[in-house]
Formats: structure tokens, sequence, C-alpha cells
């Protein structure tokens, strides 16, 4: 185990280009050794079958024939010695010899090799064919037949020597080791090459990523080939690479944007505060109107900055989920009843016609009620004194419509960016972003928005929000 833990330690210690290499042999090794040895293990049945039937077609000699007389002894060496050295060879090709169950032992004439007996050889039935060896040491292949010699029972041992068969196997076994031993170092050296190969893509993605880990140069990307796993690791890292560089340009824009915004009631009130120093430096008072106004712009412009502040803040929330999981199931149309009183406060001479259905969605509160009274701020702010708003929520749609200028039609698809102002509002108070922190809002909890010109041909614009949920509480 401790050895198999440091072979373990030491394969991942290793580059992957080296892991691959090493897999790739031993995957090669493995199966050059289980087709050798399956190979093997064929020829050798298939030698061992053809000895099998050559000593099936032995017809077994005759005791007593004339011409093929047998010579008998109490033990094998004892029946060779009596074998006439002279005789002429006996008509089989296969040596053969008679054991009793009493031990004599008859070799017919022409018998030059004896072969051992084992004592299962007496209690077999049938024909059975085993492995055996001779007196001598030679490898033999014997077939064992039951005979009767003089009313004894007996066995009759046919054999065929197969030491050339070993030998062959022997050399096969050499010659597969040799082409396994080839075929594992052309698989390693294969292995490596293809390795080095099929990496290429990673290793232009390890320098790409050490490139902009060094130079924070986002927006970086490599070549993309073929439709394989690298190339979608490629294409992913490429779209990662070009989704932090819309980051950062959106993330440099906004702090720019926010810059600009700020610049002017930062400015403003730099130069009131300047106009009061001034004033006391001198001692030259200012009469009491002058310095309420004053005080009265000091005040609106740290509420703008206030507003613009609170609005930046909500833009910068990441679009994750929260912590806690799942937002809460909330009563939309209760977040939208409260929305509208907070609008007939900003907006006390307009008459607000709300029609208002339950709805309930799951999303933030907070951030729903925000959205919404962005919408109604719109619609006070550019509905003429004394005109109607009209509020209505149905099956999830709420729509909010004034009767106002309108938005022109070429103005339409900006309304939702950031900071953007029309030109004919520039002068009303705002910081163009109200209507960006709708859409984000919305988009969080997977409904739509939309702004356009009145449905009916009149005037004034109308703001669709549609938001997923079900009428009931769930």
């Amino acid at each position: 185990m401790k050895r198999l833990g440091r072979l373990t330690g030491w394969f991942r210690g290793r580059t992957l280009r080296t892991r691959l290499a090493v897999l790739t042999a031993a995957a090669v090794a493995v199966a050059i050794a289980v087709a050798a040895a399956a190979c093997w293990f064929l020829v050798r049945d298939n030698l061992y079958e053809q000895v099998r039937s050559g000593l099936a077609d032995a017809p077994p000699p005759t005791a007593g024939r004339g011409d093929f007389p047998l010579y008998c002894g109490t033990s094998a060496e004892d029946a060779l010695a009596k074998v006439p050295t002279n005789s002429r060879a006996h008509p089989y090709r296969w040596d053969t010899q008679l054991v009793t169950k009493d031990g004599t032992v008859c070799f017919p004439a022409g018998s030059s090799a004896a072969l051992k007996t084992e004592p299962a050889d007496f209690s077999s039935t049938g024909t059975v064919y085993r492995e055996g060896t001779y007196l001598d040491g030679r490898s033999a292949m014997v077939r064992v037949q039951h005979a009767s010699a003089d009313g004894t029972a007996a066995v009759l041992l046919t054999a065929s020597p197969i030491e050339g068969v070993q030998d062959s196997l022997q050399n096969l076994a050499l010659l597969m080791a040799g082409v396994a031993g080839l075929g594992v170092i052309g698989a390693g050296v294969t292995g490596r090459l293809v390795a080095r190969s099929a990496l290429k893509p990673v290793d232009d993605l390890t320098d790409a990523v050490e490139h902009i880990a060094r130079t924070e140069e986002v927006g970086t990307t490599i070549p993309v080939h073929g439709k394989d796993e690298i190339a979608r690791l490629s294409t992913s890292f490429n779209s990662m690479s070009t989704a932090l560089l819309n980051s950062r340009e959106r993330q440099t824009r906004l702090i720019a944007d926010a810059g600009h915004e700020l610049r002017t009631p930062l400015t403003s009130l730099r130069t009131n505060v300047d106009l009061l120093i001034r004033s006391d430096e001198t001692g030259r008072a200012l009469p009491p109107a002058t310095r309420q106004k004053l005080l009265g712009n000091m005040k609106a412009q740290m509420q703008e900055l206030t507003v613009l502040i609170g609005d930046l803040l909500q833009l910068s929330r990441p679009d994750s989920p929260r912590p806690g999981g799942a937002p809460a199931v909330v009563a939309f149309h209760e977040i939208v009843d409260r929305a509208v009183e907070r609008g007939r406060l900003r907006g006390p001479g307009l008459r607000f016609e709300v029609a208002v259905e339950p709805w309930y969605v799951r999303g933030d509160a907070a951030a729903l009620e925000r959205a919404v009274v962005n919408l109604l701020d719109n619609a006070v702010k550019y509905s003429p004194p004394g005109g109607p708003v009209a509020v209505e929520l149905r099956q999830g749609r709420l729509v909010v419509r004034d009767h106002g200028p309108g938005i022109p039609a070429d103005e339409l698809p900006y309304v939702f960016d950031r900071f953007w102002r029309s030109p004919s509002s520039r002068q009303l108070p705002g910081s163009g972003l109200g209507l960006s922190i709708v859409a984000q809002t919305v988009r969080e909890t997977d409904g739509e928005v939309a702004l356009g010109p009145a449905p009916d041909g009149g005037a004034g614009t109308q703001a669709t929000m549609r938001l997923p949920g079900r009428s009931d509480r769930p």
C-alpha cells in the first residue's frame, strides 16, 4: 500500500503531458500483453490439439501378434533391456508401452523410450490425454487407454514427444515479449507527441491567462480550431475574457458618467459655499432673501446628490442571487399601492386612476417598490398640472400611463441607458438613472419592461412592466 501511495503521489506530481504519455503507454502495454497472451494460448492449444489428433489416429497394437511381439519385464528398464537391439523397427511412429496393474511393463519390438506412469492412469475411464515425461526427462503427450494382458487389467500408453512444440512456444513467447516491449516504447513516444499536439491549445490558453494576470489586459482571446472539448474550452475562455472586458468598460463608463453627473451639483455647492464664506470674511452680509435662496439651493443640491448616490448604489448591486437562496414571495399589488401613495405626495395636483388586482411574485420588495416609484416619478414629472396618471395591474402586467408630451420615437431605444436624459428634459431634476434601475430590477425578477407612446394615439407615455407570478399566494 505504501508503494502504491508513493507511486500515486509521483504520478500526480507529473505534468499533464507526462501523465498522458504514461497512461497511453500503460494502456498500449496492457492491450499488447492481453493480445500476446491470448495469441500464445491459442497457438499452444492449436499445437497440442494437433498432437492429440495424431495420437487419436494411432491404432492400438495387438498383443501376441507374431509380427508384433511384446517384450515384458518387472520394470520399464528391465523390459527395455529385453528388446533386441537388432530387431526391426515397429510399424508405429509413436512410442508405445503396456503397463499392467501388478507392475509388469511391455514394449513392442523397436522400442527405445519408456514413459513414466501415474497412479491416475489405472483409475481413469475411457481414453484420456495428458502431458507426461519419458524416463530420460523429455516431455510427451500421452494417450491412456485401458487394455487387458493375459486376463490382467492394464493400460496402454501411446506417446509423442512435444519438445519441438514447447520450443516453438518458448520462441513465440520471446518474440511476443520483444514486440510488446517495442510497442510500449513506441506507444510512450507516440503518446508524448500526441499529448504535446493535443495540449497545444491548453498551452495557448495558459499563456493567455498568464498574460492577462501579468498585464491585466482583459479581452485577450486565443484562436479556436475544431469542435472538440479543447475548442469548447477555448471558446468559453474567449467568452469569459470578452465578458470581463465588457464589464470593465461598463465600470469605467459608469465611473466616468457618475463623475460627470456629480461634478455639476458639487460645483454649484462649492460656488454657493464660497459665496457665503466670502460674505462672512469681508463683513458684507448678504441680504436675508439672497442668503435664504442660497441655502435652499444648497439643500436641493445635497438632496440631488443623495438621490444620485442612492441610485449609483442600487445599480452597483450584483445580479447574482443572494446568499439566502430563492427570493421571498411578495404581494406586488400591495407594493403598487404603496408606490402610488408616494406618487400622490410627489404630485399633489395630479389625479391618480388606480385599478389593481392581486398578484404575487418572487423578488425583493424594496427593489420592486423603488422600480414602481421610479415609473411613477417619470409620470408625475412630465404630466401637466391637474392631469391624470393611470395605474393598472392585471395578471402581472403593470401599466403606468401619463398625458405629458411623450418621448420622441428616435429616443426610445436609449431610455433605459444609464445617465441618459432626453435633450428636452435636461433642465428638469433627475440623474438619468431611474429607468436603468427599473430595467435592472425587472431583469432580476425575470420580467420585462417597455416604454413607448400611448396606445390610443393620444398624448403621453405608457410604461409596461410584466412580472411572472400568480393571482393567489403560493
